[in-house]
């Protein structure tokens, strides 16, 4: 990654240098979000301006400022976002504050101060369905008027479909994530879905159990799949470790107040207290069940990571 990320209006460029620039939400950076930078690095490329590439986002989803009550938990933590939009090639990443006096901005002052006097855009690449200023009052056509006379073009990108016709979407992820169709919820991602945060200090059950598990704070990057237990890849500090990690409440104890996840690194006897941790989710296992007692719990543990091992492609204990 050899782009920067900007995290405000007032750090915007406002040099001579023209710009190619994409507008989105881009909420978990997936297939169809890759498909728009896709689409912006190569009109860049076919300029012969040389144009930076810029894709400008958003702190929060705009429902977190006008309806906080409606506005959907992430995919992605922006640090996340900005991570994967570099890491697609772009050379600049913009995260706006959606403030109310972003929001209030009028059309005409977003294209002014942002697109022509911040970035120098002379190509601009949006959705069909594209809104922007306050209120949404700007549309497509609108823009294509004051390009014309800004000196920049718009072009219009394409959604991006599943097998099925269905339009790939942040929403759409979030369902599949929620359903445990990982598969189809990566497939979509273009990439395994990943969540970020701090260990910290939990029962210390799995330890009892021969399977010791570092427990994440609840405060995590990324979306959180649904309850059950996952084949991962860990990382932490440039290290992978295959994974063994369960999401939900512990019903075979009933103690544990609120859902969890839990992380069993394979073969590895970690000190991760405290320390931050990346897991990239491969496959679900099984759904979160209730056991009989202890015994009953680690014996099926164990049968989880036969079937994780064979996954990860990771050598038995006895070999």
């Amino acid at each position: 990654m050899t782009g920067s990320v900007v995290r405000s209006l007032d750090e915007l460029p406002k040099d001579s240098r023209p710009s190619a620039v994409t507008i989105g939400k881009f909420d978990g950076v997936h297939r169809g979000h890759q498909a728009v930078i896709e689409q912006l690095l190569a009109e860049a490329r076919a300029d012969d301006a040389g144009l930076r590439t810029v894709a400008i986002t958003f702190d929060r989803h705009p429902a977190a400022l006008f309806s906080p009550e409606k506005a959907p938990t992430p995919l992605v933590s922006v640090v996340q976002k900005t991570e994967a939009l570099l890491a697609l090639g772009v050379d600049l990443v913009v995260v706006v504050p959606f403030t109310s006096q972003f929001a209030a901005l009028t059309p005409e002052q977003f294209i002014d101060e942002v697109l022509v006097e911040g970035l120098s855009a002379r190509r601009v690449l949006v959705g069909a369905d594209f809104r922007f200023g306050s209120r949404g009052a700007g549309d497509v056509a609108l823009l294509r008027e004051a390009g014309e006379r800004a000196g920049f073009a718009v072009s219009l990108v394409d959604d991006v479909c599943e097998q099925n016709g269905e339009r790939v979407s942040s929403t759409g992820i979030r369902s599949l994530l929620d359903a445990g169709r990982l598969d189809d919820a990566n497939a979509a991602l273009g990439r395994a879905h990943r969540i970020r945060s701090l260990v910290v200090h939990g029962y210390a059950r799995g330890r009892t159990l021969g399977y010791p598990t570092a427990n994440l704070a609840a405060a995590a990057e990324g979306y959180i799949p649904a309850d059950g237990v996952y084949a991962c890849w860990l990382h932490v500090e440039g290290e992978r470790y295959g994974a063994a990690v369960s999401i939900g409440n512990n019903p075979t104890f009933g103690d544990v107040p609120e859902k969890t996840v839990e992380a069993h690194a394979i073969d590895a006897n970690l000190d991760l207290y405290d320390r931050t941790v990346e897991l990239e989710f491969v496959a679900y296992i099984r759904p979160m069940q209730k056991f009989p007692g202890a015994d009953a719990l680690a014996h099926q543990m164990g049968l989880d990571e036969l079937r994780i091992r064979e996954i990860l492609g990771l050598t038995t204990a006895q070999s």
